[in-house]
């Protein structure tokens, strides 16, 4: 007889699917021409990008990867089962898990998938098979769907999140340690979980809440604090950070650019600022319940240590912090920028 998953992904991909439904109906018109236009804003945002933060990648078009939710939830259910699986197979060791505990698990993760599913405008897939290379994932029902919701013009806005996760590419692509780097501190953090056959599911639910963090800048501290050792919760402390200061870079990139490049640009800010201080009630609701409720406070944080660094020590002096892992700034520093730019900015 097998030997019973930790986790029924399956379950968990038909869970997430269900959960994160189709999107807004647009038409095949309609639809054929959002795809075009984020392919076309992809390869519009890498000059842009380089030029605004001085960090250059190599283009890849084949690497960008425009997706439905159903894809993206394929490709997160792929990732996490693959990353996830030396937790597992401790959580199988320690507790007794069942046909139950494993489908209860599955149904956990895949409704935490499902709400990601529908939010998510992209994702630099960090995590992936040894031998597949990155991609970035523009997400195009929720591009359009925020677009519809927010009211503000399509074009300008898809280009808009096309230059903030390239932001995101060119962190990973042009700092080659930043990923590896990234993933080993993520899969140590992970090492120590435990969990009561019981709390299967809520535990490993939290745990790709915390994941999914490393990947879009969501609260990856506090979905797992409960269950971690004063040493990790200082690991997951400068996670936080260097989440902050990711998300905060690729925002400080979008706040540049001008409406030469983006007509509406200042329309784009007020209302996406808006849509972010004041979630409706259910959407607060899950975001507090996957640990998600930081996510304003970490692209607040992380923009302003960015802007206090580029004024105060210039662009080539912030870029010091791709350098070298000593070289990011710690969860105090990232509130105190001139601590940072004492110990890393001015140092020859």
């Amino acid at each position: 007889m097998s030997e019973l998953p930790v986790v029924d992904w399956s379950l968990a991909r038909t869970v997430a699917r269900r959960v994160g439904g189709r999107g807004p109906t647009i038409g095949r018109e309609g639809a054929r021409q959002a795809v075009e236009e984020l392919r076309l804003g992809a390869g519009v945002a890498v000059d842009v990008v380089a030029d605004l933060t001085g960090l250059r990648a190599d283009p890849n078009p084949d690497a960008v990867r425009v997706v439905d939710r159903s894809r993206w939830v394929d490709a997160n259910t792929a990732a996490f089962a693959t990353v996830l699986e030396p937790l597992t197979q401790k959580l199988r060791r320690d507790s007794a898990v069942g046909a139950i505990g494993s489908r209860v698990a599955g149904a956990e993760i895949g409704a935490a998938l499902g709400f990601l599913s529908s939010r998510v405008l992209g994702q630099f897939e960090l995590f992936t098979a040894p031998d597949a290379e990155p991609q970035l994932l523009l997400v195009a029902p929720n591009i359009v769907d925020v677009e519809q919701r927010i009211g503000v013009n399509g074009s300008d806005f898809r280009l808009w999140v096309c230059l903030h996760e390239e932001t995101h590419r060119v962190q990973f692509t042009a700092v080659p340690w930043l990923g590896p780097w990234l993933r080993e501190q993520i899969l140590s953090s992970l090492e120590g979980l435990t969990a009561e056959s019981g709390e299967l599911g809520k535990r490993l639910r939290q745990v790709v809440a915390a994941v999914i963090g490393a990947l879009r800048g969501l609260d990856v501290a506090k979905a797992l604090e409960q269950s971690m050792s004063p040493e990790d919760q200082e690991l997951f402390g400068r996670l936080t950070a260097v989440m902050s200061l990711l998300e905060g870079h690729a925002d400080v990139v979008m706040d540049a650019v001008g409406p030469d490049v983006i007509p509406t640009v200042d329309v784009l800010r007020d209302r996406m600022t808006e849509r972010r201080t004041n979630p409706k009630a259910t959407e607060a609701f899950v975001r507090r319940l996957l640990g998600m409720e930081s996510k304003l406070a970490q692209y607040r944080d992380g923009a302003a240590f960015v802007r206090s660094v580029v004024d105060e020590a210039g662009m080539d002096g912030f870029n010091k912090v791709w350098e070298s892992p000593d070289h990011l700034p710690t969860r105090d520093e990232l509130h105190a920028p001139a601590q940072w730019i004492a110990r890393v900015a001015t140092t020859p």
